[in-house]
């Protein structure tokens, strides 16, 4: 299908001159014997691009503090605990901060020796050379990790260091991020949607002609926890506490911004398709929509309306376990708003169904004809950033820039890094995946699962892993299947700043990588899908041999391809050719710091979502396809259908009887990024153990208290956790914590650091996709709970099977009572 989109439009953003704006303030300045540099953070480690303001005190070259900038149009001062405890993760103990080397046979073994950088970097290089020039650059994957700064580059690792289409986000179903960005990129044309909270103004709540939303919807999304991937979850409170408005959450379970909201819809697990249909349902019956609006920018409305009738509210009340006057109430107070916003989170991503439900959602977001509205949910510029530095970013393929600057692959195929023909014939899954594929250029995790272990259609032999931890608690199902898988390669390395499962289990060197506050490089919200600000990352100290992920990319790059890579003798020069290029110099954005975005409202009828200027959406009718031919396309419904959980007691009555739970997992918790962090005595004490959530009735059920230790299995698996017992839950419905390990157990095989015994992901099988290749069960898994005997405590062998190294057991304790290590964390917490 033609698009009818084949370039794209860049953001157009103010050009401040130095010393124009008063209020920005220099990147670092010295106060007695401290510099204190201002800076965004990002990554590592782990979080997603929201660019807090940070101020980190230098003394002698170390770091001695790390507060919030008050400059910072956003944060304005404010900082969760993780980059509270800066200074603890970026001096520990185990960080990994010079490159490091071991014996292929000594793999799963810790008999890691130090190595210069250009031995390391030769060896990768040697390995790649050797395997390119025998199998073929395509029997090479890079894989990378969940909303970090490595996102940008491993994409780049493959196609411009090795010349390989096969990028890997091991996630089953590409469950985070990619389903709704493919319902963006599908129905809108690309622009991620997200609430209005003034974040693109320097005046913000003072901004003439903003408006606060009278309703914000939830569903499926506590941004509180992580503020993902570029909304600010305080900013939300500020919204309830200075303007009044109001929350509607959708969620199985009653959180913290739940419990202050206007309705909480505790939804079955799996079943928001069916609610959200129902809602469309209500508010067309009711009127409830902006006809005018629809009849101007929509295509397909009266096809989606039919559609939904067959989900009146009755049928979904009855399909989602929700009251039918809760629903009807709920969307009411959604439709009545002027004006309203939906965020939407995880919970759409890690669904088969999820695709489906994206559509009903953004059909929510735009019928009320607040899309791109004070107040509303807002959209990103024509250009969502993907085409320069995230090549997984929401534009089709067909869309992509042409620009020998800007895109990953057309620099790869103009400089003979790789050739078209291996990019459209060597990708695995998108021949069964077309849709993953278009989107976010990287092979299909399940089925480069399957190729690994059948090597079929072709055998692969190497492996980089760019802040990627395929076989440990945080990304991949069934991650004893790629333990086995990857552990069989001939030769794998990896880009971290600690040592993890992945590492340990298969990999031959590894590379230090700086962390945020460490090396230059530019942090933009949404990965600039809907940009709010642009902000410097800007080096304050150096620590150990550590690089960042550019430096050490250009280092291997050379050695491969010197003729694209010997043009950059420095980070700056790649920034400013791959990164910065149609922005700003980087050296102007790290003395300003903050560049706001100050992108206008009502795009769409400005011109300034086409790439042809003209008013509309760039989608095939320059419209909102809520009739959407793009999935039409790829051969799937073009309206939005209910499908039930594949793994459910209703669907499985037989299996059901023996796992009658249903779980979810995934939750934030703000003192971990996935699986990060657990080696940081600050954060750690604040969730020492993983928790499991129960309702109290099934509490009672199943014999459980608070404090025990239980065991969750699956069809899949058996793991264990340590009760908490919440009235806040749904009946029926278990939250298992994910991510957890214990850096502080032995570390070689087979225990792995604790791998395998909390590992909520062994639960969880692959290739439970939806039709175009999305979503998995992360969200909808039939499970049995059971209390594990012995009721010793946490260091109790016969309560739970986990063991702390006595070296280690003070630090990690459980406390009734528990102080913070140190004043700062004290003083977020009092707040």
């Amino acid at each position: 299908m033609d698009s009818g989109r084949k370039s794209v439009r860049r953001p157009e953003l103010p050009t401040i001159a130095r010393g124009e704006e008063e209020t920005v303030t220099e990147r670092k300045r010295e106060e007695g014997e401290e510099t204190i540099f201002r800076t965004c953070a990002w990554s590592p480690p782990g979080c997603h691009p929201v660019g807090c303001g940070l101020q980190v005190h230098v003394k002698d070259g170390v770091v001695v503090e790390v507060e919030g900038d008050p400059e910072h149009p956003i944060t304005k001062g404010a900082l969760c605990p993780r980059c509270l405890a800066l200074t603890e993760y970026v001096y520990h103990e185990d960080r990994i901060v010079h490159p490091m080397k071991r014996a292929r046979e000594d793999r799963g073994l810790d008999k890691w020796e130090s190595c210069s950088w250009e031995e390391a970097t030769d060896l990768v290089a040697d390995a790649a050379r050797e395997i390119i020039e025998q199998y073929g650059a395509e029997t090479i994957c890079v894989f990378g990790g969940t909303g970090r700064e490595a996102n940008y580059w491993y994409t780049q690792w493959a196609n411009l260091v090795f010349g390989t289409p096969n990028a890997v986000y091991a996630q089953a179903g590409w469950s985070c991020y990619g389903p709704r960005i493919s319902n963006t990129a599908f129905m809108l044309g690309g622009g991620y949607p997200e609430i209005d909270y003034a974040q693109k103004f320097a005046d913000r709540y003072e901004h003439e002609g903003w408006v606060a939303p009278e309703v914000v919807v939830c569903w499926g999304k506590e941004p509180l926890r992580s503020n993902p991937d570029g909304m600010y979850g305080h900013a939300l409170i500020e919204m309830m506490r200075q303007f009044g408005t109001k929350v509607i959450c959708v969620d199985p379970r009653i959180h913290w911004l739940g419990s202050r909201s206007e309705i909480v819809l505790q939804v079955n697990p799996g079943t928001d398709t069916a609610m959200a249909m129902a809602w469309i349902y209500v508010m067309d019956k009711e009127g409830l929509v902006d006809r005018e609006w629809i009849d101007a920018w929509t295509y397909g409305y009266d096809e989606l309306v039919e559609r939904c009738q067959t989900m009146p509210p009755s049928k979904a009340a009855e399909i989602c376990g929700v009251p039918e006057d809760l629903i009807w109430k709920a969307a009411r107070m959604y439709g009545s708003a002027r004006p309203s916003a939906l965020a939407w989170g995880l919970a759409v991503d890690e669904n088969p169904n999820g695709t489906q439900l994206g559509q009903c959602l953004i059909a929510l977001m735009t019928i009320t004809g607040f899309i791109d509205a004070p107040g509303g949910t807002t959209l990103g510029m024509g250009d969502d950033g993907g085409n320069r530095v995230h090549d997984g970013g929401g534009i089709d393929a067909s869309q992509r820039i042409e620009d020998e600057n800007d895109s990953t692959l057309m620099l790869a195929l103009k400089n003979g890094i790789m050739t078209q023909e291996m990019w459209d014939t060597k990708r695995i899954g998108v021949d069964k995946y077309p849709a993953v594929g278009s989107i976010m250029w990287t092979a299909h995790p399940d089925e480069f699962l399957k190729a690994l272990e059948t090597e079929q259609p072709y055998k692969v032999h190497m492996a980089g892993f760019v802040s990627s931890n395929p076989v440990g608690t945080a990304i991949s199902a069934e991650p004893q299947r790629w333990y086995k898988a990857l552990k069989q390669l001939d030769f794998n390395y990896a880009c971290d700043c600690f040592m993890n499962p992945t590492i340990m289990s298969c990999c031959d060197v590894v590379f230090p990588v700086a962390s945020t506050i460490e090396h230059d490089g530019m942090v933009v919200t949404h990965y600039a899908s809907n940009a709010s600000f642009y902000g410097a990352q800007n080096k304050c100290v150096q620590v150990g041999e550590c690089k960042s992920d550019i430096e050490i990319m250009m280092m291997v790059g050379k050695k491969l391809h010197p003729g694209f890579w010997n043009r950059f003798e420095t980070q700056e020069d790649y920034d400013n050719f791959h990164v910065m290029r149609s922005w700003l110099p980087f050296r102007e954005l790290r003395d300003k710091v903050v560049v706001m975005s100050e992108e206008p409202y009502y795009k769409y009828k400005i011109g300034k979502l086409r790439p042809d200027g003209q008013p509309g959406f760039p989608t095939t009718t320059g419209r909102v396809e809520l009739y959407s031919l793009m999935y039409q396309n790829w051969g799937e419904d073009p309206l939005p259908y209910y499908e039930p959980p594949v793994y459910s007691p209703g669907a499985l009555p037989e299996l059901g009887r023996e796992y009658p739970l249903m779980m979810i997992t995934g939750a934030r918790q703000q003192e971990f990024f996935h699986s990060e962090h657990k080696q940081v005595p600050s954060l750690r004490q604040l969730t020492p153990w993983p928790m499991v959530d129960i309702n109290v009735y099934d509490a009672e059920t199943y014999g459980i208290e608070e404090g025990d230790w239980v065991e969750i299995s699956s069809p899949y698996g058996s793991i264990r956790q340590l009760a908490r017992v919440v009235p806040t839950m749904k009946k029926g419905v278990v939250h298992c914590m994910h991510g957890f390990w214990y850096p502080e157990e032995n570390g070689e095989v087979p225990n792995l650091y604790g791998n395998w015994k909390s590992n909520v992901n062994m639960l969880m099988p692959n290739s439970v996709n939806g039709k175009l290749g999305f979503g998995n069960t992360f969200k909808q898994m039939m499970v049995s709970i059971k209390r594990v005997d012995g009721r010793g405590g946490p260091n109790d062998p016969d309560a739970n099977g986990i063991v702390l190294e006595p070296s280690r057991q003070e630090e990690f304790t459980v406390q009734q009572t528990w102080r913070p290590a140190d004043e700062s964390t004290a003083v977020y917490l009092q707040k």
